[in-house]
């Protein structure tokens, strides 16, 4: 699913025009990403939190090239942590369903 998809459903369930629902989407993907882009965690109740972590450095190796070391360096990522609702949900599903 897109967010184009998501817009178009929205605005059949509830009337408003698709340019409106689409412009409300984008502002809240816009301030979860200025908040993530500030290290704050964004919690959303019964969906998830996301979080920015350090990922610590590490040594990686190229496959083609397993004698070569490199040195990988610390990061930050952004982590999600699923809400109770979706991880039942999640849970219900049986794994010959996912691809």
């Amino acid at each position: 699913m897109t967010k184009r998809d998501i817009v178009v459903r929205i605005a059949k369930e509830t009337g408003i025009t698709q340019s409106g629902v689409a412009s409300v989407i984008q502002k809240t993907l816009d301030y979860i990403s200025a908040e993530l882009a500030a290290t704050r965690t964004v919690e959303l109740r019964n969906f998830g939190v996301f979080e920015c972590k350090v990922r610590k450095s590490r040594k990686g190796r190229n496959p083609k090239r397993p004698l070569n070391e490199v040195v990988i360096p610390e990061r930050v990522v952004v982590k999600f942590r699923p809400g109770k609702l979706m991880k039942e949900k999640v849970e219900k599903i049986k794994p010959s369903k996912v691809k």
